[in-house]
């Protein structure tokens, strides 16, 4: 099993650094997990439709190019259909039943994910209506993997 989280810029910030990479290391034992990082585009505040467009369409761009045909692919959208903790573990024990050994979650930038990205996807989720920091969204994704594991495999983490 093979996951990957595809997220767009940097994380700098060691509290964040240190949050993923326990979580990851935790990871380990369930399957093999890593984060690709692709730059982001340099977008000022005050952007028009199609500015912002373009700065979509190229971080999706460099997205795509780090997701092969064979992977699954959930993209994190404000849109996508929110699921519990116990149903995203359902879903990924599902996948994995069903042949599915390339898991990959997309988190886009701070203008969100392209269209082109978004068409990509074999699923939509949302982890709610708020608006958070794509930085501290793959660290709360990557837990929420973590979780899921630890459902499927009956272990106590997630009570």
């Amino acid at each position: 099993m093979n996951i990957k989280i595809i997220g767009v810029g940097k994380v700098k910030e060691k509290y964040f650094k240190d949050g993923i990479a326990e979580y990851s290391k935790r990871l380990s034992r369930f399957c093999k997990f890593k984060i690709v990082e692709v730059p982001d585009e340099p977008a000022p505040e005050s952007l028009s439709q199609n500015e912002m467009d373009e700065v979509m369409a190229k971080e999706g761009q460099r997205i795509l190019s780090k997701i092969k045909e064979r992977e699954y692919v959930f993209a994190l959208a404000i849109k996508g259909k929110e699921r519990s903790s116990e149903e995203f573990a359902q879903e990924i024990n599902q996948l994995t039943t069903y042949g599915h050994s390339d898991i990959t979650f997309v988190i886009g930038g701070s203008l969100g994910l392209s269209p082109e990205v978004l068409k990509r996807a074999n699923t939509q989720i949302s982890f709610g209506r708020f608006t958070l920091p794509h930085k501290l969204m793959r660290l709360v994704l990557t837990e929420q993997i973590y979780r899921a594991f630890t459902i499927i495999n009956g272990l106590p983490y997630h009570k």
